[in-house]
């Protein structure tokens, strides 16, 4: 079994997914979770490539949060697109990069990405609520590679 396929059990990613369709219940904000081993990448630039392949840069109101987590390389990137990032608390990305960082030191990584979910889907609902013509525009699975 690969070190990606291993990383989460099978129920622990469906409380991921879970955690998405909850955080993205109220809002027209999109959140993704990308697992892959490594990256020859600086992490960031890989995170912002994966961003854009993943077409979470097509998003109406440009307001996708990708959470990117390299296994092997210890390492994980929050983005989030324009129109989030430029209405969130100038400390949000920080505060839920830190949230996560305390789960993942205790190697509860699960724990970690579902806080990390919920707590971007808190602001998405603050600043993008859901209106009547909102539609779910991108997969809410995890993606690997």
């Amino acid at each position: 079994m690969s070190e990606v396929e291993s990383f989460l059990s099978a129920s622990e990613e469906q409380e991921i997914v879970t955690a998405i369709l909850e955080a993205e219940k109220d809002t027209s904000g999109e959140i993704r979770v990308h697992i892959e081993a490594s990256s020859s990448k600086d992490h960031f630039k890989r995170a912002q490539h994966l961003f854009h392949q993943l077409k979470m840069d097509n998003t109406r109101q440009r307001n996708g949060v990708l959470f990117y987590v390299a296994v092997h390389d210890h390492k994980f990137v929050i983005l989030g697109d324009y129109g989030i990032d430029h209405v969130v608390p100038d400390d949000f990305w920080n505060s839920t990069r830190d949230i996560m960082q305390n789960h993942f030191k205790h190697g509860d990584f699960k724990q970690g990405i579902v806080e990390g979910v919920l707590s971007a889907g808190r602001e998405l609902k603050a600043h993008f609520p859901w209106r009547s013509d909102d539609r779910n525009e991108l997969s809410d699975e995890i993606s690997k590679a």
